[in-house]
């Protein structure tokens, strides 16, 4: 089948997101210098609401408006960073994944003005962060820290930061990397200080089913390592069942060898506890291994800590 002409891509409409766009884009004409593109940014509850994510509709804040769009048939393709994809309930029927790009850095970079690490940040300092992921995790490493509510994309924040209204920043290192910001990092933080959230680095194209010369036409851009990895990712948050206030963190990774490995943990919104689960794949699917993983959290008490919170 050829490739369509030309393909409409929706997608958020901030910095960041249009960035992700233009990273398709670019790739996309790489692949079929024929296809003409065209960009159909909206705006989402989420980008729009600055409260906390479930009192509107969690995680689907960031994609209801976008999935409209392309199931109403006002694009082709749209572009999600998986780690906003709702993990705890199917895609919007008529919709499927066409590819997940190859992945970014996964890890969390803090901004502090003053250069100082986190270990080395005084007692007081406020932390700007809405993320249960990160608070939960700070609160059982750092608790002399103190989180402070900040939401908006990565450029909203670190005007926030430069007005006072928090003393250093966490945010996703890849995001700064996409909108050319890494020159505010201060330090990336590892894996095993603070663990990333489902998805992480990972931008998925999404189509309606039905529509098979665009999903021939972005199914090249698609990376098998990442693939693997976001299956057993989101396979562990659909058995789960974790909604936006659960603290779960957790990311599958590809060796040199190909072998593929998935490690994650649950938290209590305190930090006070954490349940951890590490396996490999060996000869299992990758979403056998999500769910093995899941399952080894669960036989922890991971659903009793996940439904007594409140959301």
């Amino acid at each position: 089948m050829s490739a369509p002409e030309l393909i409409r891509i929706v997608s958020r409409d901030s910095p960041m997101a249009l960035a992700q766009v233009e990273r398709v884009r670019t790739e996309l004409a790489a692949l079929h210098p024929g296809v003409a593109t065209e960009v159909v940014p909206v705006k989402t509850t989420g980008d729009r609401w600055m409260g906390a994510l479930s009192q509107v509709e969690g995680k689907g804040a960031f994609t209801k408006e976008v999935d409209a769009a392309l199931l109403a048939g006002e694009a082709d393709l749209a572009v999600h960073c998986v780690k906003d994809i709702p993990g705890d309930r199917p895609l919007p029927a008529g919709t499927a994944f066409a590819a997940f790009l190859k992945r970014d850095d996964v890890r969390d970079a803090l901004i502090h003005p003053g250069g100082l690490t986190l270990d080395e940040l005084p007692a007081g300092t406020r932390i700007g962060t809405s993320a249960v992921r990160r608070i939960a995790q700070l609160a059982a490493s750092h608790p002399h820290l103190e989180c402070v509510p900040m939401r908006g994309n990565a450029n909203r924040r670190m005007e926030k930061l430069a007005a006072g209204e928090a003393d250093a920043l966490l945010l996703a290192v890849s995001g700064l990397e996409r909108i050319g910001r890494t020159d505010a990092i201060t330090e990336i933080l590892p894996v095993d200080v603070m663990c990333p959230p489902i998805g992480a680095g990972v931008l998925a194209l999404q189509c309606r089913e039905d529509d098979t010369a665009t999903i021939d036409a972005v199914s090249g851009l698609g990376d098998p390592a990442t693939y693997r990895e976001t299956m057993a990712e989101r396979m562990l948050l659909h058995v789960l069942q974790g909604h936006c206030n659960s603290p779960i963190a957790g990311f599958a990774a590809t060796d040199r060898s190909g072998e593929l490995s998935l490690r994650a943990s649950v938290f209590t919104p305190e930090g006070k506890t954490v349940l951890k689960a590490h396996e490999w794949a060996g000869p299992l699917t990758p979403e056998t291994l999500g769910t093995s993983v899941a399952v080894a959290l669960l036989r922890q008490g991971a659903r009793e800590l996940i439904d007594g919170i409140a959301h």
